[in-house]
C-alpha cells in the first residue's frame, strides 16, 4: 500500500528524522553494539528468528537502531536480507546432528544420554537481581566454550515410541526438487506443511504464544501435551560442495528443537487409535518459549478435527497473523495519512443522515 505525503510533509519526515538522529542513543553512543549482543542474547535470537536472517552482529546493530523494540528490529533484519544475493540451499539436517548444549524431556526421567539442563532459569526465584547494578569495570570477561572434539550422541525420545507402535512413522522425504520458499512465493491455502513450518519459525513469538496458550487450555485445536523432548545447541550448515559434490559444512548456527506429544486418548468405542500426535518446532537460537509454541501450532494445525472451528485450528488464520512484520506494517499504517478516504466517508455518512432526516419529516 503506497502513500503519497501531503503538502509540506517532507520538510515534517526530514525534522523528524533529525530529532531521532540527535536522541542520546544515537548521538553520545553509551551502548556499545557488541555489548548487546553479548548481553542481550534471548532478544537477538528473537530478532534474528523474526527476521530470518541469522546474524548476531546485525541483529545487535537492529535492536539498537529500534531503540529495544524487537518487532521494529526485526523489520530491519528482514528488509535487509531482502537485499541480499542468494548463493544456494543448505542440505537438509535434523535434531541428531546437534552438538547439544542443553536437552530435556518431561515424559521420560531416564533417557539415553540423560537430561542436561544447560543454560536455564527454569529453576531460579523471579527475583530482581540488584546486584547488577555494579559497574562490570574490572571484570574478566567470560571464557569461550570449550572445543569438544567428539561430542556425544543423543538419540531421540520419540523413537522409543516410535518403536512401540504409539507414535506414527517419519514421513518420507519430500520429492520435490527445491523446498517450497515463503520468501520467494506467496502463500496459498491450504499450503504444504514445509511452508507453515517457514512461516512459524519467522513468527512472532508473543502472538505464537497466545495461540499456543489457547490450545492448551481447551479452545481447540490438539489441548494439553507434553515435550517429549527439547534440546538447544549447534547445527552445522551443510552444502555440496560444488566441484566434488560432496556435503561439506559450511559454519554453524544455534537452534532450539521441541518434540510436542498430544494425544494418547483413543476410544475403543469409537476405533479411535490410541496413537500420540506430533508437534514439531526449530527456531533459531535459544527461544524455548517460542519453540515450543511452535510444535503446539504446528500440531493444532496438522491434526485438528475437521469441525473444529477455532482460530488455533485454522490454518489462513493462524499463519496470517503470527507475522510480525505483516502484522506491525498493517496496525501501524493507520498512522500515515487518510484523509481522502476518510472524508469520503465522512461526506457518505452525512448524505446519509439528511436523507434520513427528510424521509422522517417528509
Amino acid at each position: 500500500m503506497g502513500y503519497t505525503a501531503v503538502r509540506g510533509g517532507l520538510d515534517a519526515i526530514q525534522n523528524a528524522e533529525a530529532l531521532v538522529a540527535a536522541m542520546p542513543h544515537c548521538s553520545d553512543n553509551p551502548i556499545d553494539v557488541r555489548q548487546v549482543e553479548a548481553h542481550l542474547a534471548i532478544a537477538v535470537d528473537r530478532v534474528m528468528s523474526e527476521g530470518g536472517l541469522i546474524d548476531p552482529g546485525l541483529a545487535a546493530i537492529a535492536i539498537k537502531q529500534a531503540e529495544g523494540d524487537l518487532i521494529e528490529a526485526a523489520f530491519l533484519i528482514r528488509a535487509y536480507r531482502s537485499t541480499l544475493p542468494r548463493l544456494g540451499y543448505s542440505l537438509p539436517t535434523d535434531g541428531s546432528r546437534m552438538v547439544v548444549l542443553r536437552r530435556i524431556s518431561s515424559i521420560f526421567r531416564d533417557i539415553p544420554g540423560g537430561q542436561v539442563l544447560g543454560l536455564t532459569r527454569d529453576y531460579t526465584q523471579r527475583l530482581l537481581d540488584f546486584d547488577l547494578l555494579r559497574s562490570a569495570a574490572g571484570h574478566p570477561p567470560g571464557q569461550p566454550p570449550r572445543e569438544v572434539a567428539d561430542p556425544p550422541a543423543f538419540p531421540g525420545v520419540i523413537g522409543f515410541l516410535r518403536n512401540e507402535g504409539l507414535l506414527a512413522p517419519a514421513p518420507p522425504e519430500p520429492s520435490e526438487d527445491e523446498p517450497f520458499d515463503v520468501t520467494r512465493m506467496p502463500l496459498r491455502f491450504p499450503a504444504p506443511r514445509s511452508a507453515a513450518l517457514q512461516v512459524l519459525a519467522r513468527g512472532e513469538a508473543g502472538a505464537m504464544l497466545m495461540l499456543a496458550y489457547s490450545s492448551m487450555r481447551g479452545y481447540g485445536g490438539v489441548g494439553h501435551g507434553a515435550l517429549g523432548e527439547l534440546r538447544y545447541g549447534e547445527l552445522s550448515v551443510r552444502i555440496s560442495h560444488p566441484i566434488t559434490g560432496r556435503p561439506v559444512a559450511i559454519g554453524h548456527v544455534r537452534a532450539t528443537e521441541v518434540h510436542y506429544l498430544s494425544g494418547g486418548h483413543g476410544s475403543l468405542q469409537e476405533g479411535e487409535a490410541e496413537e500420540y500426535y506430533l508437534g514439531y518446532g526449530l527456531v533459531a537460537g535459544r527461544d524455548e518459549r517460542k519453540a515450543i509454541s511452535m510444535a503446539i501450532l504446528d500440531a493444532s494445525l496438522r491434526y485438528a478435527r475437521p469441525d473444529d472451528t477455532q482460530p488455533v485450528a485454522q490454518q489462513e488464520f493462524v499463519l496470517t497473523h503470527v507475522d510480525s512484520i505483516e502484522s506491525s506494517g498493517f496496525v501501524e499504517h493507520l498512522k500515515l495519512p487518510h484523509y481522502v478516504t476518510f472524508q469520503a466517508g465522512l461526506q457518505r455518512s452525512r448524505k446519509f443522515k439528511e436523507m434520513m432526516g427528510a424521509a422522517a419529516n417528509g
